[in-house]
């Protein structure tokens, strides 16, 4: 090689080093670039190509009834889904997925063609499904732990407890009220993915402790179940629409029992009338009919200088005001007061109203909680319907007397009554007692808070012996009678109002409450009958339902009786006045 031609190759080497050194420096400066000011970045990126974020909700807290029995549970079950992009064969995949989950191939092969990442082919699967889907090992479908709200004593108490929907939120009852409690918080992990997607760790990044808190009940179990089965039978036995029944302890306001009938099953709340889903012992108002001359008598006792002997002409059975006319179940003439509410007179409940006076007997209904919510912890709560004593007329004054032209929940109601019961002390009616984390402490307490002294103790007392003399042989309320404790209590009977306004002809709402024993009441129980088609008459219709709860509950909670004989059932019910 010439001197010449060795120079031009040392020249082209020189010029190809240069350019592979200044490529190489390019490289060098990008990568000394994205390492120092980008590192953040990329780190990122890198992430992006094996991490995958999950998050999964923490177990719902459970519901215990007084005993720590559970009422709401959650299980763990596996529902299953699908990625897709990751499916080859879709129109395959849908249709082996449709023979096990019996479901529509084309819905699904719809779905599979859509450009989402991720979709549910079926939430909380049955253990037979997951295993028949396992068993096809489909590419591209997965399973997922989650839990589902279970209700283990099915039917008892439904509508107080409610229910959640799938994704595990409250949607009725103590369940929707208390959602923020119960609701576990969400715990997060950072999945590791290899080159196939598929997962090979998981980091918990979120507390342990991230389950929702358990709730504590006044209900108790056997009480519900005492209470259900009495309605049951009295809802067939007077073929009735519907019922409500509700067991309190006057000197605390705890409820004892909630029932309703229909019942509802919140495993499958869905498969039920939407009409049966809520607790309509608080979320519905009724007029109460004769259970208000309670009320009415307590007003006249308290300010309308009347004592219970205080006569009243009840007019033989037919009184008119203005256009308007008033009847009783019977004729009567002049009766005392407590004999007004003993034979439940219409009559002489407007006469005793009319001489207490409208604002004495308006405060004294707003005492007793009418026109007011009671505060329960429970969701949905009526206030009912208490017309300021101004605008009352002639004819609202008889009517509010004898308990139409009011409305008011069954919970006030039995409230109301519990007053009377515990000296004239109205309280607040609560239902549940405790929130409790994990481990059983106790993180807030709820107990007995008395709202006002309605009526005096010695009103009280007055009221407590006029009660007991309905539930005698002359009385309305005989069959509330019980074996070996004494009995307070009044029968209800009112028309119903149809959607017009109006009242429905033959359509009735019957009821009795009361409480025993009457020298230290322990209970106070109310039964409700929507619409009784082979009598109306709360003392027919209602109270004998009474009598079953009371007496059984009493011996239930070991209550000791007294020995006197009960002669109850030596007379005859043609005998009864049954207003």
């Amino acid at each position: 090689m010439n001197t010449a031609s060795s120079k031009y190759v040392k020249l082209r080497i020189t010029i190809v080093g240069l350019f592979f050194a200044a490529f190489l420096l390019v490289i060098g400066a990008k990568a000394g670039y994205l390492q120092i000011y980008q590192s953040s970045w990329l780190a990122k990126k890198a992430a992006d190509q094996y991490e995958r974020p999950f998050k999964e909700s923490g177990k719902r807290g459970t519901i215990y009834d007084a005993n720590l029995r559970e009422m709401a549970v959650s299980i763990n079950v596996t529902s299953i889904a699908a990625y897709p992009p990751r499916i080859s064969n879709k129109a395959a995949t849908a249709k082996a997925l449709a023979k096990a989950l019996d479901m529509n191939a084309n819905l699904l092969k719809k779905k599979f063609f859509s450009n989402k990442p991720f979709i549910w082919i079926k939430r909380q699967a049955t253990p037979n499904e997951v295993n028949s889907v396992s068993s096809l090992s489909l590419e591209g479908i997965g399973f997922l732990s989650e839990h589902s709200r279970f209700y283990p004593q099915k039917t008892l108490a439904a509508q107080t407890i409610g229910f959640t929907v799938i994704d595990g939120n409250g949607l009725e009852g103590i369940e929707f009220y208390y959602d923020a409690q119960l609701k576990g918080s969400d715990r997060e992990f950072v999945v590791l993915k290899d080159a196939l997607g598929q997962g090979f760790n998981a980091e918990k990044t979120a507390d342990a402790d991230y389950s929702g808190k358990n709730l504590v009940l006044t209900i108790d179990q056997a009480i519900q179940y005492i209470t259900e089965k009495a309605l049951q039978e009295a809802v067939a036995d007077n073929s009735a629409k519907s019922g409500i029944a509700i067991v309190m302890v006057p000197g605390t306001g705890a409820i004892l029992a909630m029932a309703h009938y229909p019942l509802l099953n919140p495993n499958s709340y869905e498969k039920f009338d939407r009409n049966l889903w809520r607790n309509r012992a608080i979320t519905d108002p009724f007029e109460p009919g004769s259970t208000m001359k309670i009320f009415t008598a307590a007003a006249a006792l308290e300010h309308g200088d009347c004592t219970p002997n205080t006569v009243f002409y009840c007019e033989n059975g037919e009184y008119r005001i203005g256009k308007n006319i008033i009847h009783d179940t019977h004729p009567h003439g002049w009766l005392s007061l407590e004999d007004i509410i003993k034979y439940s007179s219409n009559i002489g409940a407007y006469k005793i109203g009319k001489k207490t006076g409208s604002e004495a007997l308006y405060r004294t209904l707003k005492d007793f909680g009418f026109g007011d919510k009671t505060g329960i912890n429970c969701p949905g709560e009526t206030q009912g319907t208490l017309i300021p004593y101004k605008k009352w007329s002639a004819i609202d004054v008889g009517a509010i007397c004898f308990g139409q032209g009011i409305s008011a929940s069954p919970l006030q109601l039995i409230s109301a009554v519990s007053a009377i019961a515990n000296d004239g002390v109205l309280m607040k009616p609560f239902i549940v007692q405790a929130i409790q984390d994990q481990k059983g402490r106790t993180v807030k307490r709820f107990g007995p808070a008395p709202v006002r002294q309605a009526i005096g103790p010695e009103t009280a007392d007055a009221v407590k012996k006029i009660l007991m003399s309905v539930v005698t042989k002359e009385g309305t309320g005989f069959y509330a009678a019980l074996d070996g404790y004494t009995v307070c209590g009044k029968t209800g009977t009112a028309q119903k109002i149809n959607e017009k306004g109006e009242y429905a002809k033959g359509k009735y709402i019957s009821s009795f409450v009361g409480f025993a024993p009457v020298e230290k009441p322990e209970i106070a129980v109310l039964v409700i009958l929507d619409e009784p088609t082979k009598s109306h008459f709360g003392g027919i219709v209602a109270a004998p339902a009474f009598s079953k709860i009371a007496q059984e509950t009493l011996t239930y909670l070991n209550i000791p009786p007294k020995n006197r004989k009960n002669d109850r059932l030596t007379v005859s019910k043609e005998s009864r006045l049954l207003g």
